[in-house]
């Protein structure tokens, strides 16, 4: 028997980083790897770097110490330096799972010209979608992930 889908309401998360908006997609997207800390993977490995692809349909994944990888999502939207669409396959345990449908939605709104603000949308459908929304709307998650985004793309 199937476990029932159900949707959690979103979870919503903004900032505003004193960059431009073009550094600020960039720090996100080509630099994720400099501020999403090491310790937030899901190999058994320890996490090298943390990778998003740079198109749609490119894989946005960890790479561990000893090479192996780990895929998260996929880039489903990508507009520099305006918003990036990732999946995220991981369930509430933080595995990879294909039943989880979850969307996390970043845009990059120009505040004049050294300023941006940054509105993330995590959408999420699975059997433990509101254990995976409190997870992600927990201290550390979004909200405290894009503290260390913003902190790293003000350098």
């Amino acid at each position: 028997m199937s476990q029932q889908r159900i949707t959690a309401a979103p979870v919503r998360k903004s900032i505003v980083v004193n960059a431009p908006q073009a550094r600020a997609f960039e720090v996100f997207t080509a630099r994720f790897g400099s501020w999403w800390p090491k310790g937030h993977h899901i190999a058994a490995v320890e996490m090298k770097e943390a990778i998003i692809e740079p198109r749609r349909g490119g894989r946005w994944y960890e790479k561990g110490i000893d090479g192996s990888e780990c895929q998260w999502g996929e880039v489903l939207v990508w507009e520099p330096p305006s918003k990036v669409v990732l999946s995220w396959r991981l369930n509430s345990k933080f595995a990879v799972d294909e039943g989880v449908e979850s969307e996390v939605e970043v845009r990059f709104i120009a505040d004049g010209t050294n300023a941006t603000r940054v509105e993330l949308e995590h959408r999420i459908t699975s059997s433990d979608a509101e254990a995976i929304r409190a997870s992600v709307d927990s201290p550390q998650g979004w909200g405290g992930l894009l503290v260390l985004f913003a902190e790293e793309a003000q350098k």
